[in-house]
């Protein structure tokens, strides 16, 4: 049970490198979403601005971070975020994907769980 927040790090880490490399890669297909509905428009507006491309180095630099076991607490300050969006998103807008938002919830809160230093500075009152 130790390791538990090691294996949940490594793994988003990997999930978040995988996915942002996608973005420019194209080595997994994404369905596009439904034409007119909110979450079509919220992703045209995403991509057309360019501002994806700075949350997909955000999840690319973030997720290496992760990875290289350096700098963890960046790296989740950095990703916690983007999990929250994505999980509103779904919630909210794609009303679809619930299975990868709770394991990018559970995966964060449990690597979040590792890191109790970082937590009690989060949330130090001064």
């Amino acid at each position: 049970m130790k390791h538990l927040p090691t294996i949940a790090r490594y793994l988003l880490g990997l999930i978040f490198v995988v996915f942002s490399l996608n973005f420019w890669l194209h080595f997994l297909p994404i369905p596009p979403q439904p034409e007119g509905t909110p979450a079509a428009n919220f992703s045209g507006a995403m991509y057309g601005s360019g501002y994806l491309t700075l949350v997909k180095v955000l999840e690319l630099v973030g997720g290496l971070l992760l990875l290289s076991g350096r700098f963890v607490n960046l790296g989740l300050a950095l990703l916690g975020p983007i999990v929250v969006n994505i999980a509103l998103f779904h919630v909210f807008l794609a009303k679809e994907g619930y299975p990868m938002t709770a394991v990018l919830g559970v995966l964060a809160l449990v690597a979040l769980a590792g890191r109790k230093d970082f937590v009690k500075t989060l949330l130090a009152a001064k």
